[in-house]
């Protein structure tokens, strides 16, 4: 896999950027890992709903065909899009998904943070009263008889420091997870976040990691080219 470490870009033309890859990508291409943080933007997905949208003020909002309602990236935050030939790679989208989720949290033991799924709610949760805490949570994902409905997500005692959006086409992922490390994040109460109501979101910073952008994206990179790879 080839790692492209992009700096800060605007959010557009990566966008559009990491669509034509994927359309004139061939059999062959070397998959790729894009690192990246973006100037403020918010960000809809294909199930995104106007009220989501808050109170924007001058952030500009963009449309996205990845999955997922709306989010916020600005600088601070570390954004991967890997751009992966999953067939190749031999597994499909929910594998795929739970490799990313890994990748952070082991990202985030790298720090000394426990990183938690929720049921029915994709991204990377922690504890806000111990981030520390190795406790089994009550909402993480359980087994489910076939035909049992999806648990509604509880968010309670949880705040949200990545969030997951991407789309698959011709078999090849695109766009990616974002990791918050030290941002502003005041914007979120701009919305609701992955259109859930009241959801916290928190960083690395205000759970009491101080770390680098830099450091975080290394680290990252480091755990989402191990899980990808097949």
């Amino acid at each position: 896999m080839e790692l492209h470490r992009l700096g800060r870009v605007a959010y557009a033309p990566t966008y559009a950027a990491m669509q034509e890859f994927t359309a004139q990508r061939c059999a062959d291409a070397p998959d790729q890992l894009w690192i990246c943080e973006h100037p403020p933007v918010f960000t809809q997905g294909i199930s995104a709903r106007p009220e989501h949208l808050l109170d924007t003020g001058d952030i500009p909002v963009t449309t996205t065909n990845r999955g997922g309602k709306v989010t916020f990236h600005g600088p601070g935050q570390v954004v991967a899009y890997p751009l992966i030939d999953l067939r190749r790679a031999g597994y499909y989208v929910k594998e795929y998904v739970y490799r990313v989720e890994e990748a952070v949290i082991r990202t985030l033991a790298h720090f000394g943070i426990t990183g938690h799924r929720v049921a029915g709610a994709p991204g990377i949760y922690v504890r806000l009263d111990d981030p520390t805490s190795h406790q089994v949570l009550a909402q993480r994902p359980r087994h489910r008889e076939p035909g049992a409905p999806l648990p509604g997500p509880d968010f309670a005692g949880l705040g949200k420091i990545s969030a997951l959006g991407i789309k698959v086409t011709r078999h090849c992922s695109l766009h990616g997870v974002a990791l918050n490390v030290a941002m502003d994040l005041e914007p979120f109460a701009r919305i609701n976040p992955c259109g859930y109501m009241g959801l916290r979101t928190v960083d690395l910073s205000t759970i009491g990691v101080h770390t680098t952008w830099d450091e975080a994206a290394d680290v990252l990179s480091k755990h989402l080219i191990a899980r990808l790879t097949p």
